[in-house]
C-alpha cells in the first residue's frame, strides 16, 4: 500500500470510494512479494501491479467491482491451464489477493496511517481477510508500538491480534495470522493479514568468528538486517557469512560512530560485540554505550574477561549510568556450549529485554504469556 498511498487518499478525502488488491500469500515462483498491492481509483484508473501484468486484467475487474458493491474478496491465482485465454500465472506460481473497498466508511484510519507512514513511524495494519462472518471480513486494526486502532469485530480478537501484531511489526514483517472465530490461537476459523510499515530492525555483530555466523543466521531468522563488522579482512567476508546482509571490513568503533552519525541506529538496534579483543570491544563499546539508545547492547566473553572490559571502560571515563546498558556477559543461562546454542542464549536475552520478559520458564509463571509492556 505505500507506493500507491498517494493515489489512494486523494478518493479518501473527497469521501468517494476505491478499490485496492493486496497480494498477502504468496507459493512457489510468484512474481510479487505480499504486500504488493494496486489500486482502482474512483474514477478507474489503476495504480500498482500485484503480478506483473499476468492477472492484472482480472484483478482490476474484481477490484472495479468491490469499489462499487462495498463487498471484499479473497481469490486465488495459480498456473494458466491449456487455454490460451485462461487467467493465470505463466510463471508457475500461486498467489492470493484480497480486495477490498477502500474509503471512510469502510477504512476510517487510513488518514492517521498516512501521517505515520510519511512521518517515518512504524505502524501496521490488520485486516480480517477470511471470516465465516462476511460482516467481519474487511475490517482493521492499526498497530503501533503504543498501542492499537479500530475494531476487528471483538476484543477477544482485538487483543490476540494486537498482541501477535506487535512482534511482527517489530521485527518490519509483513504476513498472514491465523485464528478460530473469535481470535482463538487455533489454525482455522479466521485469517489475518498484518501490513507492516516499518524498515526491518538492525543486528550489528562485531567479530567475524563462528559465534557471529551462527548469530547471524538466527538474526536474520528473526527479522533482523544483519551486519556483521570486522578489521580483518580475511575473515570479513560474505562467503563465511552467508545469512548477513552486508559484511563490512572496518575498525568496528569507526563504523559504528559512522552509523550513530548518519542516524541509522534506532531504538530497535541490536549490537553484539563477539570480538574478545581489548583493542576491538573497548573502543566500539565506547562508542555503543555512548550513543543514542539503542533496545540491546551486549558483549561476550568469560567473567575475568568481563571484569577487565569494566575496568577499562571505567579507566575511559564512563560511569555508572552508561555501564548499566552493557549486558555482560551477553546471554541467558541455558547451558549453552555451541556457537549455535550460544546464539539462541544471546537471543534469548534481547528478545527477553525487549518484550520485558522475566526469562523464566513459562510453566512457573502465573501471569499473561504476552507482556503489554515494551521496552
Amino acid at each position: 500500500m505505500r507506493d500507491i498511498l498517494a493515489a489512494m487518499l486523494p478518493d479518501w478525502r473527497d469521501g468517494a470510494t476505491s478499490g485496492l488488491a493486496t497480494v498477502v500469500s504468496t507459493f512457489k515462483s510468484a512474481p510479487r512479494l505480499p504486500g504488493a498491492a494496486m489500486l482502482v481509483t474512483a474514477g478507474g484508473d489503476a495504480v500498482g501491479s500485484v503480478s506483473g501484468g499476468c492477472v492484472e486484467g482480472a484483478v482490476y475487474e474484481l477490484a472495479t467491482q468491490v469499489k462499487d458493491d462495498g463487498k471484499p474478496a479473497l481469490v486465488r491465482y495459480g498456473i494458466s491451464d491449456d487455454d490460451a485465454y485462461a487467467v493465470g500465472l505463466t510463471c508457475g506460481g500461486i498467489i492470493d489477493i484480497f480486495v477490498e473497498p477502500v474509503s471512510q466508511h469502510h477504512f476510517a484510519e487510513l488518514g492517521d496511517v498516512a501521517l505515520d507512514i510519511a512521518a517515518g513511524r512504524r505502524v501496521g495494519v490488520a485486516t480480517v481477510i477470511e471470516h465465516p462472518d462476511a460482516a467481519r471480513v474487511g475490517r482493521h486494526l492499526v498497530i503501533r508500538p503504543d498501542g492499537c486502532a479500530g475494531d476487528l469485530g471483538s476484543e477477544r480478537t482485538n487483543h490476540a491480534v494486537g498482541d501477535d501484531a506487535q512482534g511482527l511489526l517489530a521485527a518490519g514483517r509483513t504476513g498472514i495470522l491465523t485464528y478460530g472465530v473469535d481470535g482463538e490461537r487455533l489454525d482455522t476459523g479466521m485469517r489475518v493479514f498484518f501490513a507492516s510499515y516499518a524498515p526491518p530492525p538492525r543486528m550489528i555483530v562485531f567479530g567475524a568468528i563462528d559465534f557471529a555466523a551462527a548469530l547471524a543466521r538466527l538474526g536474520a531468522f528473526l527479522g533482523y538486517r544483519v551486519t556483521v563488522c570486522d578489521a580483518r579482512p580475511v575473515f570479513a567476508t560474505p562467503a563465511r557469512f552467508p545469512d548477513a546482509a552486508e559484511v563490512v571490513n572496518a575498525w568496528p568503533h569507526r563504523y559504528l560512530s559512522e552509523q550513530f552519525a548518519q542516524g541509522l541506529l534506532d531504538a530497535r538496534t541490536v549490537l553484539c560485540v563477539l570480538t574478545h579483543d581489548p583493542k576491538f570491544d573497548i573502543p566500539v563499546l565506547e562508542v555503543a554505550l555512548r550513543g543514542s539508545p539503542v533496545a540491546f547492547i551486549g558483549a561476550m566473553g568469560s567473567r575475568r574477561t568481563h571484569e577487565d572490559r569494566m575496568a577499562r571502560l571505567r579507566a575511559a571515563g564512563l560511569g555508572d549510568a552508561e555501564l548499566a546498558r552493557l549486558h555482560s556477559p551477553v546471554g541467558l543461562d541455558l547451558g549453552a556450549r555451541t556457537p549455535e546454542e550460544t546464539a539462541v542464549s544471546i537471543a534469548a536475552e534481547f528478545i527477553s529485554r525487549q518484550w520485558n520478559g522475566s526469562g523464566e520458564p513459562l510453566r512457573q509463571l502465573g501471569e499473561r504469556i504476552h507482556h503489554d509492556e515494551q521496552l
